[in-house]
């Protein structure tokens, strides 16, 4: 701690001295930079200790990143948000008023220089500053050189210190705004609109979870940050509006993890006279084509195990993966008695009025999902956990709906959707019924949806995909913190 308050002593004393010399600590007047990426090709042709004898000069912003000072000369390491770049300072030619003052500056800073190509004795393309300019004075020293930001906590919490020194976790998420782009543009050349949807509702649906809650002064009532756009989105099918899908930040006031954040990222999309057999379909298409074009292959690497995104991808039933993954007797799932039973062997814990078809479901999560790493989609869902989904027509205990796991982790939840209004009241009323103590499940019904759907709904099928969970699979990430900008935290200690 002392030696962190010495250097930002010093580093205020530097910041004073140059401010009675005159500079501008944080000055607005450097304009129109080139991006360094776009500087790097010109000099390729250069020699070792050539000069560029076109007669051009460049101008590059951004903040110094290493610093080697020689008396009369000095060299460091520019970094804007494309690039870095080599600059060489020199006292004969910069003038010893200006070269004094330049060696106040520190690691840290944000400076603009001038200057023209060459490239050093050593092959490195550098810039020969013609003129140095302060534009933001760092009174904090960046992490040491060698050992750059390590600790996961300050790198999370601290997210802005994370991007300035470690080039990967700007990678990270140049990735995800770039995945973004490209679901963006699969979605629309596909007929879908992009629409836009309540982040705050006066009741939470279309998912079971615990909401956040707040209150609304002027109307004085209370509403819910979002657990998942379905109902209105649904609401916008009953419109007339036949292809949807909204990227929308979620809240779901629940626990931290590897793979949760009570903040996240989903895409959701619904598509009229679609099955959900269409769904898996453009999600095989989807997702195999994103890892194209972000990794340039569907065959990539998951912290250390390979992964083969490459359709076609296996399709089972829960039923069929409890036997074929999860090594259960057929006869045990075909008797509701002895599932329960098994479950409670299992240590499984289910609320009263939970019937086999959660028991089942609780299995699957104990000795399945874990297992599936190449893509797999697990249909035929029960009804019993699917309230939104539409009864399958041969066998109404199960539903027409999959889940798409990835690295044993569920990447997609999609189903043909339930448009009978009366079968969707019953529904939402047993679940209101049977919640017990469950703050997952909300006590009031959305009457307002059960009304849109008496308006007539057409056939439809829908689809969430957990947007921060696929950048974690394309960007090898093991954590949701090391693809969302700025994780919930605790607070720090003292704060």
């Amino acid at each position: 701690m002392e030696t962190t308050s010495n250097l930002l002593k010093q580093r205020r004393e530097k910041a004073e001295s140059l401010a009675q010399s005159g500079v501008k600590l944080f000055s607005n007047t450097f304009k129109a930079p080139d991006p360094i990426i776009d500087i790097l090709p010109q000099g390729e042709h250069l020699a070792p200790e050539c000069h560029d004898d076109s007669g051009h000069s460049y101008r590059v912003a951004g903040r110094v990143m290493s610093m080697r000072k020689f008396g009369k000369a000095a060299f460091f390491h520019l970094q804007d948000a494309s690039e870095r770049l080599q600059i060489y300072a020199r006292r004969d030619l910069l003038g010893e008023e200006v070269y004094d003052l330049f060696k106040k500056w520190d690691v840290g800073d944000i400076v603009g220089v001038e200057g023209r190509l060459f490239k050093t004795k050593t092959g490195e393309l550098s810039l020969e500053a013609t003129t140095l300019q302060m534009i933001t004075k760092s009174l904090r020293p960046l992490p040491e050189k060698f050992h750059g930001l390590t600790d996961v906590e300050t790198r999370y919490r601290q997210r802005y210190l994370d991007l300035i020194v470690n080039p990967e976790a700007r990678e990270v998420f140049k990735k995800r705004v770039e995945i973004i782009r490209l679901i963006r543009e699969f979605l629309n050349n596909r007929g879908y609109m992009e629409v836009e949807t309540p982040m705050m509702q006066p009741v939470p649906g279309g998912a079971t979870a615990k909401p956040f809650r707040t209150h609304h002064n002027a109307l004085d009532m209370d509403l819910y940050l979002r657990i998942a756009p379905e109902l209105y989105l649904k609401r916008l099918l009953v419109g007339g509006f036949e292809k949807v899908f909204e990227i929308n930040r979620n809240f779901r006031n629940e626990g931290l993890s590897t793979r949760h954040n009570p903040e996240f990222t989903m895409l959701e999309f619904y598509q009229a006279y679609a099955t959900y057999h269409d769904l898996m379909d453009l999600t095989e298409e989807m997702v195999s084509w994103l890892a194209h074009e972000v990794t340039g292959s569907m065959d990539i690497s998951y912290q250390g195990t390979p992964v083969n995104l490459a359709p076609p991808w296996r399709r089972l039933t829960m039923e069929e993966s409890l036997v074929q993954i999860g090594g259960l007797d057929p006869a045990v799932l075909e008797d509701d008695t002895a599932v329960m039973a098994l479950a409670k062997q299992k240590g499984i814990e289910l609320q009263p009025g939970a019937g086999p078809g959660k028991a089942k479901t609780e299995l699957f999560e104990l000795l399945v999902e874990e297992r599936l790493i190449d893509p797999t989609f697990i249909t035929s869902y029960p009804t019993e956990v699917s309230p939104l989904a539409r009864r399958n027509e041969e066998d109404p205990t199960v539903t027409d709906r999959f889940e798409l796991f990835i690295t044993g982790r569920e990447i997609a939840n999609a189903f043909s959707e339930l448009n009978d209004p009366i079968d969707q009241l019953q529904r939402f009323q047993k679940q209101i019924d049977e919640r017990g103590e469950d703050e997952e499940i909300h006590p009031v019904l959305d009457r307002d949806y059960v009304r849109a759907l008496e308006y007539g709904m057409p056939s439809a099928a829908g689809e969430g995909i957990g947007i921060d969970r696929l950048v974690m699979l394309l960007t090898d990430s093991p954590s949701i913190r090391d693809v969302i900008l700025f994780p919930q935290m605790k607070p720090e200690i003292g704060e």
